[in-house]
């Protein structure tokens, strides 16, 4: 029995200890929208879409966090990654849709639609669309995990959180950051998976050549 409890008491720790040492380690790195420092692009990550397109709240107010800092000359470019795996849902379009409505010009819109994950987003937009710096929008609960993948992909990122309001479930969100924090920690330092890749696709080509 006392072996069991010290095995079990280990699994619940080592979670609980990453995500500790995570929002310690990456909080300095959250601004707000006036105060955070200029990069060339928001990554904005996805977040779920209904049925009919409409973007789900979490996702619409990490579309509105990215377009103010559109608005407000923080950022150039608006990299939108999602889910895109079947022909009926898109995250990234949608995401796109959206922020043509807010006013941001197509132009200044680029899409991932291979990113399936957070990981998968960050690799993504080092290897594929040649970034070294970025500035993340998601909620506060995403938000650590991300800069943490993306530090340690290579990116030189800062993040905003698109906290806007009281979202349903909200707790659910905080309880599944502990299992996936973790296995964030094993994808960058142990299993390194290599996402959907492809032909490069440059933001700004010009840096590359």
């Amino acid at each position: 029995m006392g072996c069991w409890f010290l095995f079990l008491l280990a699994c619940l720790s080592v979670p609980l200890v990453l995500r500790w040492w995570t929002d310690a380690r990456y909080k300095r790195r959250i601004y707000t929208v006036e105060s955070v420092p200029s990069r060339p692009v928001a990554i904005v990550f996805g977040a779920g879409v209904w049925p009919g397109g409409r973007l789900s709240a979490v996702l619409e107010d990490r579309v509105s966090t990215a377009v103010d800092l559109y608005r407000q000359d923080k950022v150039q470019k608006l990299l939108f990654t999602g889910d895109n795996s079947t022909l009926q849902y898109n995250e990234p379009g949608h995401m796109r849709a959206y922020a043509l409505q807010l006013g941001v010009p197509d132009q200044d819109i680029v899409l991932d639609y291979a990113g399936r994950r957070t990981y998968d987003s960050c690799y993504r937009a080092r290897e594929i669309f040649g970034l070294h710096q970025a500035i993340l929008v998601t909620q506060s609960f995403h938000l650590d995990r991300a800069l943490f993948i993306a530090d340690n992909l290579g990116l030189d990122v800062v993040g905003v959180e698109a906290d806007r309001r009281h979202y349903t479930l909200i707790q659910r969100y905080w309880w599944r950051e502990f299992f996936a924090t973790s296995l964030a920690y094993w994808q960058v330092f142990v299993s390194r998976p290599e996402p959907i890749l492809g032909e490069k696709l440059p933001i700004f080509p010009q840096e590359q050549s």
